[in-house]
């Protein structure tokens, strides 16, 4: 079953029409507003009278620690207040305890990204703390996208660099679900592969900039990229053609060396090192992510290359049904530093 965004709305200074926006979604009602306390303090007024523009009732819950309970929270704030919608207003963390809120009450959930740190924007996969599992859960897409390329710009360019690393694991999560087609005989979506194909290597061509003249545009591209992945996944019916083997490293990482790097920032070194293994042209994906100023080393994050190989070892038994190049060569801890050290990310 395909749930898709019925809405995505991405331009330049348009916050103000977030009230209007909602209103065509919902018809009616109040909205529950889920954002971290930064976020409350610089766009909170402007969000609230883009509501009151349009008579929509505003709820907010700030969020600080952004893991399951917050989630729950939010579920029974929703129910309990009636509200129409719940929105993701912030990064990466608010914007998963909404999904997650919002899956847990029943109600529709919107995207509202004040950075592009990872494509959980536009996708139905939350991963925080305090889950059952460490590794991203299916909870629903959101029914509308809203995205100001002028907050977002303005984000911090490490969150944007971040995006980036996410983006470009792509190309390793496609080859690993080809592997899984070709030996395992899984099912495999040809066009969501290439639609996430397609976002990934927008940072590849070398025209792609974050910084300058032109960085607005460079963002509006990232963004535009993770919404078309995450509609990928919405195709796909899982996260197959976004998370593979370089996700699985990530997620070990997380459990190894928790707090260290954030998510798409792992993501990318993982993807160089997978892309190696994968007999891909490395090299290019490392080029790529210096370009946008995002580490390509472990040491860069703070991660010793023993942890990084313990990781190595874990990861394919971080989900055992999913099948990726680490489930067919069965490396050994002198393999995995091996190939650190070849590939030039410890």
């Amino acid at each position: 079953m395909m749930e898709l965004p019925r809405r995505v709305f991405v331009g330049d200074g348009i916050l103000d029409g977030l009230g209007e926006f909602i209103l065509d979604l919902t018809s009616e009602g109040s909205a529950l507003f889920v954002a971290g306390p930064q976020v409350k303090r610089k766009l909170g007024s402007r969000v609230e009278d883009s509501m009151t523009s349009v008579r929509l009732e505003i709820h907010w819950y700030i969020t600080e620690l952004s893991d399951k309970q917050d989630a729950l929270q939010v579920a029974k704030i929703a129910s309990s207040k009636g509200v129409s919608v719940v929105v993701g207003l912030g990064g990466g963390n608010s914007v998963d305890v909404a999904k997650l809120g919002s899956f847990y009450g029943g109600k529709p959930f919107v995207s509202v990204p004040t950075s592009a740190s990872h494509d959980g924007i536009s996708s139905p996969f939350v991963s925080m703390k305090g889950l059952e599992k460490p590794y991203s859960l299916v909870a629903r897409p959101p029914i509308g996208i809203f995205a100001d390329i002028d907050v977002i710009a303005n984000a911090p360019r490490r969150l944007l660099a971040s995006g980036c690393g996410d983006l470009i694991a792509k190309i390793t999560a496609v080859k690993d679900w080809e592997l899984a087609r070709d030996e395992v005989s899984e099912y495999f979506g040809k066009y969501a592969a290439n639609l996430a194909l397609m976002s990934a290597e927008i940072l590849l061509d070398g025209s792609f900039n974050l910084e300058g003249r032109r960085s607005k545009e460079g963002v509006r591209e990232l963004v535009e990229a993770l919404v078309s992945t995450g509609v990928a996944a919405g195709i796909a019916g899982s996260s197959r053609p976004c998370s593979g083997s370089e996700h699985l490293v990530t997620h070990a990482l997380d459990q190894i060396a928790p707090g260290k790097g954030l998510h798409g920032e792992k993501c990318g070194v993982s993807t160089i090192l997978m892309a190696k293994l994968h007999g891909l042209d490395w090299k290019a994906i490392a080029r790529a992510l210096q370009s946008v100023k995002c580490p390509t080393t472990y040491s860069e994050l703070g991660i010793p290359r023993d942890q990084v190989a313990k990781a190595i070892l874990l990861a394919p038994s971080i989900r055992e049904e999913r099948y990726t190049i680490l489930t067919r060569e069965k490396l050994t801890f002198e393999d995995a530093i091996r190939l650190l050290d070849d590939a030039g990310v410890a």
